[in-house]
């Protein structure tokens, strides 16, 4: 196999609300985890970022690295990316949209209604091209209740505006279903994620020897 080195992220992000209570996701980080298992068996050298999950993950084969917030994540990121180079980064990760636009000192009182107003978070994607702009990048997206063609120009308008190499766009509702694409090509249609884990590694596979061969 050409893939040789590949950093991974998986699992939930947390942010704070205040001391006590964060927002975050369902991510299991099963994603993330069934490919760092596949990818190591098959001889590559994985890094595993992994949040918060409900799993205690050890692999004697793959470097964990932990983390639960988003700050956490970008640090994590940044410091893998500029100690090593990657043949390929998978951000599977379910990273947090939102945070709240004040910090909120201490713990919030019970008992009483709140008016949370949120602001955005910037993209990791972008630090991850930053950090590693060569690097083959897989983004994931995830949508629920819409059709197939338009979660693919979802996705496609997200992998241009990221220069990703791949994005896997998936639907969890009503069963789970899987599209692996490019700019020009849908490569495979998954309806497990074992399936899809399966298949993005043969086509991260076939284009690592391709860009060989060229």
């Amino acid at each position: 196999m050409g893939i040789k080195k590949v950093l991974i992220t998986a699992g939930p992000t947390w942010v704070a609300i205040d001391k006590v209570r964060v927002i975050s996701n369902i991510a299991s980080g099963e994603t993330g985890i069934l490919l760092a298992d596949k990818l190591s068996e098959q001889g590559a050298k994985v890094t595993l970022i992994l949040g918060p999950v409900d799993r205690d993950y050890r692999n004697s084969k793959v470097k964990v690295v932990r983390f639960r917030f988003f700050e956490e994540l970008r640090q994590a990121l940044k410091k893998e990316l500029k100690a090593s180079r990657y043949d390929f980064i998978i951000h599977s990760a379910a990273v947090s949209d939102f945070a709240p636009q004040k910090p909120i000192k201490g713990k919030l009182k019970s008992g009483r209604p709140y008016i949370l107003k949120l602001k955005t978070l910037p993209k990791i994607s972008a630090d991850i091209r930053r950090f590693a702009p060569t690097a083959g990048l897989v983004l994931f997206k995830l949508e629920s209740g819409i059709k197939d063609e338009e979660l693919i120009r979802r996705a496609r308008k997200t992998l241009a505006a990221s220069r990703a190499s791949l994005i896997v766009a998936n639907i969890i509702e009503p069963r789970y279903k899987a599209f692996i694409i490019d700019a020009k090509r849908i490569h495979s249609c998954c309806g497990s994620k074992k399936e899809m884990a399966k298949s993005l590694i043969a086509t991260l596979g076939r284009g690592q020897k391709e860009g060989e061969d060229g």
